[in-house]
Parts: C-alpha cells; sequence; structure tokens
C-alpha cells in the first residue's frame, strides 16, 4: 500500500509541529556552547583541549540518564496510539518518582571521582586540573538531570514541546552572560576561566530547571503528565520496565561515547591540540545534528504512535519525510563547508595553523552527514517499534569498527588527524546501510501492523 501525497502533507505537519520546538531548543543550546567555546578559545587556545577532554566524559554519562528515559517514552507513546491513557500515566508517573536515582550517583563520580578517568583518557599533567575543575563545578547538573530528561518526556509524548524551547532560550540567554562575566571576570568577578564556564552553566541549568517544573505544573495541555496519586501510587517496578527498554539506549549512547573517548585519547597521541581541532570541527556539525536530532526524536515519538494503533504508513511516511529534510540540511553544510571554512573556524579560535588545516575536515564532516542522519532518523523508527536492542547491537559493532579503524589509519598508516575523519565516516556509512535493511522488514512486518 502506497502512502498518498496527502499523507505525506499530513505526516510533514506532525513532525515538524512537534520537531520545530525541538529544533529551536538545541539550536539555541548549541549556540550558546558554540559562544562558549567562543570565549574560552579567545581567552587562551588550550582551553579548546580542556573541552575537547572534559566534556567527553561528562556528556557520557549525563546521555545515560536522558537515554533510559527513551523507554517511557517509547511505551507512552505506544499508549498514546492506543488511547490507552491508564497506562501511560502510570508510565509517566513511575519516571518522575524514580528516575532519580543514577543522576545523583553521577553527581557524586564527578564531583569527587574525575581525576582517575582523566587519567585513563590520557590527559596530560598540564591539562589535568583544569578538567578537574570543569568537571567538578559542572557535577551539580546531574542533580537535575533526573528530572530534566523525565519532563522532557511527558512534554514531548503530549505533542507539546512549546516550553522546551522557552526553556533553552532561558537557560541559554544566561549562561552566555555568566560566561561573559566568570570567563573573563567582568563587571567585578575575578577571572575564571573554564571554571567560570562551568559554574555559569550550572546556575544557569538550575534557573531552566526552575522554569520548566513551573510550566509542568501550570500548562494545560500535557495530556501524559501524571496526577499527583498517579505519582504518589508509582510503583518502581513499572519503572523498571521501562528502563529495561531505555537501557539498551542507554547502553548504545554509552558505547558510542566510549568510541568517542577512544578517539580523544589517540588525538592526545597526536599532538596536544589534535584534540582540540576534533572539537571545534565537531562543535560545527553539532548544528546540524541538533537539528537531525529534533526530527529523529519526533520521528520515534510518532513511530511509536504508529506502532500503538497499527498504522503501518505513518510508520513509513514519518520517516521519509523526516530523512527527506536531513538531504537538505547535509547539502546546505556541505555547500557551506566549500565555499568559507577558513571563515567557519575561525569563529572559535585565532590560532593561524587551526585556521589554516582544519577547513578540508569541515568538508568530511558534512559528506559523513548524509549517512549519520539516516542511522539518526532509521535508528529512532526502529526504536519507535519498540526495539531498542537492534540501534544497541550495531553500536557496539560501530564501536569497535570506528576504534580498530582509527587505530590503523593513525598508528599503521600515519594519517595523523585525517585518519580519525576517514574511521568515523566509513563507520557511518557501513552501519546506515545494515540498519536500512532493518527498517524495512520491520515495515514489512504483518505481526507489528496487521
Amino acid at each position: 500500500m502506497k502512502t498518498n501525497r496527502q499523507e505525506y502533507h499530513l505526516y510533514f505537519s506532525r513532525l515538524l509541529a512537534l520537531a520545530v520546538p525541538l529544533i529551536l531548543s538545541n539550536i539555541i543550546n548549541q549556540v550558546q556552547m558554540f559562544i562558549d567555546r567562543i570565549f574560552l578559545g579567545r581567552a587562551d587556545a588550550l582551553y579548546m583541549s580542556v573541552l575537547g577532554n572534559a566534556n567527553a566524559p561528562l556528556w557520557t554519562t549525563m546521555s545515560v540518564c536522558f537515554s533510559i528515559a527513551t523507554g517511557a517514552s517509547i511505551l507512552i507513546s505506544q499508549s498514546v496510539g492506543a488511547k490507552d491513557s491508564t497506562a501511560a500515566e502510570e508510565d509517566s508517573g513511575s519516571l518522575l518518582k524514580f528516575h532519580n536515582i543514577v543522576p545523583f550517583a553521577l553527581f557524586f563520580l564527578w564531583c569527587f571521582g574525575s581525576h582517575p578517568i582523566f587519567s585513563l583518557l590520557g590527559v596530560s599533567e598540564h591539562l589535568m586540573p583544569l578538567c578537574v575543575d570543569y568537571a567538578r563545578f559542572s557535577s551539580p547538573i546531574f542533580l537535575l538531570t533526573g528530572l530534566g530528561a523525565s519532563l522532557t518526556v511527558i512534554f514531548q509524548t503530549s505533542n507539546h514541546t512549546k516550553h522546551l524551547a522557552v526553556w533553552s532560550v532561558l537557560r541559554s540567554l544566561l549562561n552566555i552572560f555568566l560566561d561573559w562575566v566568570l570567563i573573563f571576570g567582568n563587571l567585578g568577578f575575578p577571572v575564571l576561566g573554564v571554571k567560570g564556564a562551568a559554574l555559569g552553566t550550572t546556575i544557569a541549568e538550575y534557573a531552566g530547571g526552575i522554569y520548566l517544573f513551573a510550566a509542568l505544573l501550570k500548562s494545560r495541555k500535557l495530556s501524559t503528565r501524571p496526577s499527583r496519586s498517579a505519582i504518589k501510587n508509582a510503583r518502581f517496578k513499572r519503572y523498571l520496565h521501562s528502563a529495561r527498554l531505555g537501557i539498551n539506549t542507554a547502553l548504545e549512547d554509552f558505547c558510542w561515547n566510549l568510541g568517542n573517548l577512544v578517539i580523544i585519547r589517540i588525538l592526545n597521541s597526536i599532538n596536544e591540540l589534535a584534540a582540540g581541532i576534533y572539537s571545534i570541527v565537531f562543535g560545527v556539525e553539532v548544528l546540524a545534528v541538533v537539528i537531525v536530532g529534533a526530527l529523529g526524536s519526533a520521528s520515534m515519538t510518532l513511530s511509536g504512535e504508529a506502532v500503538g494503533k497499527r498504522d503501518a504508513r505513518q510508520f513509513r511516511g514519518v520517516c521519509v519525510c523526516a530523512y527527506s529534510l536531513c538531504i537538505v540540511i547535509a547539502l546546505l553544510m556541505t555547500v557551506a563547508s566549500l565555499l568559507f571554512p577558513e571563515r567557519i573556524i575561525e569563529v572559535f579560535t585565532k590560532d593561524d595553523e587551526i585556521i589554516r588545516t582544519s577547513g578540508v575536515y569541515l568538508l568530511f564532516i558534512s559528506l559523513n552527514l548524509f549517512s549519520k542522519s539516516g542511522n539518526i532518523i532509521i535508528g529512532n523508527g526502529i526504536r519507535g517499534s519498540g526495539d531498542t536492542k537492534w540501534m544497541f547491537f550495531t553500536q557496539i559493532f560501530g564501536t569497535v569498527f570506528v576504534v580498530g579503524a582509527a587505530s590503523l589509519f593513525v598508528f599503521a598508516f600515519h594519517l595523523g588527524i585525517s585518519g580519525v575523519f576517514f574511521a568515523v565516516m566509513a563507520d557511518e556509512a557501513v552501519r546506515c546501510v545494515i540498519n536500512l535493511t532493518k527498517y524495512v522488514r520491520i515495515c514489512r512486518n504483518g505481526e507489528l501492523f496487521g
């Protein structure tokens, strides 16, 4: 059965209605992070390597908290599609009540135990104190992560993401102001450098958290918001049920980030600035990836609804529409990388050598976006079907593949930083083909959509 033009128009409309606020939210967050990098890069070029080394492991653990919540998001979306409001409320209530255990443990890990982690990553003694300070001043954010992940699921599965965009505007504007004050010591404050960047982010996150919680209490459009009694009576067993589904996504993210950490270790063996160059280039790519990621999140929600109401056309049509938009984004990024690469790089650093040598890496990562987008959109479609193990297994393969290829290109073929980018591009392309094969089989599954 073919999907007609009118149906595609409906899927585009629903996809964009859900994704646009998420896209705005993500772009605002990334603009704030870009400005953060600009401030730090202009204060001291070495700070970019601090970010390259510290942000990766911090995000690795923080993403686990958001990924575990994915299980509840899938179950709630499927319940919405099946019009089972009781099940949706039970899952959202248990998520709000119990999804703070892991984040609290991670707070203590990063506040008091970051030094051994950075040692394993091969951080130099010169950078170590700066990385430890950055982690320590960032660690209080983990105390909010469980709540933030839970609220994001509720807003998203309610198809009401406007407050997420407002939340990002509030956090980001405050963060930019605090970075300007604390990094450079403006308005009479001491010059704090990377500590100021971490402290500014932490304060802004708490201000944003207050807003989002107030929006949860006041909004009348949150169909999946649990009642007080549902939260009070929520069972840990119900939370474990969704967490078991989400843990596969958490492990998938952990594998991806673990591979990225090993890549950082390989880059550190090349020279002290290699991790900084890698951080700058992927920082540019992130602007495109956050748009693709928002489309992927919307695809997962709508795919889950399609499974709940056994609608194969919606399941297929949503992902086709999302990937079509991703192709346009990848083309735009490729054109920008060809026309003015040096202008993009010089926004983040004054170092002439980095500006001169990094342009080609922007082109590499732009071409890589075609297959990376496929993995994000198709992967979220697969998760929406209720199968979170597949993407975990393919990511295990991908992590082994990219680390092995990067090691081969750098240490055997002596390709330097280029070898790392070649490995990343090959990994995304191979996994895109594998995941597409799986997605086609799901679309043809008569038991799922019959």
